[in-house]
């Protein structure tokens, strides 16, 4: 039997179904329109369907919502969702906002908000959960809850602004690329706004994963003292494309706040042709001497902080074992290392064949090399033969890919 009055926050990331039980996607948000008098009126819901696509279902085509899932009527419209003007996202424009409560006794905050069908079918909001201040300074602490109307409350109009830190954390377990999406679906002051309140290392995340436009809009909120621990914490490759962007003044003030060994790699990636090997490297790989051991080498790649694409392999070097390395010698690939002892040493295991290529190596050829020999990162040396950098797939990805993959509909799509 389907439920008549729920609480939006539940509903969010219940599994959205078809008549026959077919899953096509799941709930992101519930969107409300305002009304003269009364409460909002539900419109429907954003829906993420394949392929990561946000797509609006009216409240209409919605048959049942139970359990933890939501069944349509079968019929979705496939174009991808725009924000019409009356209409406000419950989860990222309603939630978090302060209001004034209309018996006197002060302001709250709502952290969620139930919906309830009444007898002419339309969905309205009929309940807001409410949290007062904290009145202790214990960090544990929290203010007291109570139910209300939307009627018994005060400056809930569409202008009010919600808690980034509660939109962040309805975000949480969002991976980076799922974050900047949801980010992108944002008006921009909205997403300036979350993007501002994330904690440096989920914010680097997140601005590698955004576009051109967007990472501009959000470096010129951020400080240059902010814009430095940010760019220290991106790979050297993104930061370096973001700062191209920049005026040449606030580049040059913002190198000059980074860590010195960051600024160095950025202020080299930059000169280089975006479409060339040395514009797409990253300075960052796993770097070994030939008598390092597997054990030893396993043990880098098991680091936390090494990506996939780059614990995929090993690159041997003369000393120094950073960028610009000593001469390089050869790869050793990940699964290679998984079949030998945890004591055999890296320089009987190189794979010499892997022809490095040189900083002005065009992506035509690179992608090529990668397509031909099944590759996910190709080493990159100066003409002293030393290591500089490493050229992965997913560099390679990102520019073969237009400008507007992150948003565009996928073939088939309406």
């Amino acid at each position: 039997m389907s439920a008549t009055r729920l609480f939006v926050a539940r509903i969010a990331g219940c599994g959205v179904f078809d008549p026959v039980g077919d899953k096509v996607g799941k709930v992101i948000d519930v969107l409300v329109a305002y009304r003269k008098t009364g409460a909002p009126k539900v419109t429907g819901m954003l829906v993420e369907i394949t392929g990561r696509r946000r797509v609006f279902v009216p409240i209409a085509r919605v048959t049942s919502i139970n359990s933890g899932q939501v069944i349509t009527n079968g019929l979705i419209d496939l174009r991808r969702f725009t924000q019409r003007g009356q209409e406000v996202r419950v989860i990222a424009e309603i939630l978090g906002r302060k209001v004034t409560v209309l018996d006197g006794s002060g302001t709250a905050q709502i952290e969620d908000l139930s919906v309830e069908q009444g007898k002419n079918k339309d969905w309205l909001v009929t309940e807001l959960f409410l949290r007062r201040p904290k009145t202790s300074v214990s960090p544990f602490a929290k203010g007291e809850t109570l139910f209300t109307t939307w009627e018994k409350v005060a400056s809930t109009d569409s202008t009010e602004a919600q808690s980034a830190q509660q939109l962040i954390a309805t975000y949480s377990e969002l991976r980076p690329a799922d974050l900047a999406s949801a980010l992108m679906d944002l008006p921009d002051e909205r997403m300036v706004e979350v993007a501002e309140e994330l904690d440096d290392e989920r914010l680097a995340d997140v601005l590698e994963e955004l576009p051109e436009v967007e990472q501009i809009e959000i470096m010129q909120e951020l400080d240059n003292e902010r814009a430095a621990e940010v760019l220290d914490l991106m790979e050297p490759d993104d930061a370096a494309d973001l700062m191209a962007n920049l005026p040449e003044e606030r580049t040059e003030a913002i190198l000059g706040l980074m860590d010195v060994e960051e600024a160095d790699d950025i202020r080299m990636l930059m000169q280089y042709d975006e479409y060339t090997a040395g514009g797409l490297m990253t300075t960052e790989p796993i770097i070994c001497a030939a008598d390092t051991t597997v054990a030893e080498a396993l043990a880098l790649i098991r680091r936390k902080n090494v990506s996939p694409v780059l614990a995929a392999s090993v690159f041997v070097t003369l000393p120094p074992y950073e960028t610009a390395t000593g001469r390089y010698l050869g790869v050793v690939h990940f699964q290679r290392m998984l079949r030998y002892p945890p004591h055999e040493r890296l320089g009987t295991l190189l794979d010499t064949e892997l022809e490095p290529v040189n900083a002005s190596t065009h992506i035509s050829v690179i992608h090529r090399t990668l397509a031909n020999y099944n590759l996910v990162a190709l080493p990159v040396v100066d003409d002293e033969h030393r290591l500089i950098g490493v050229v992965t797939v997913d560099d390679v990805l990102d520019h073969l890919l237009p400008e507007d993959w992150r948003t565009e509909d996928e073939k088939g799509g309406a």
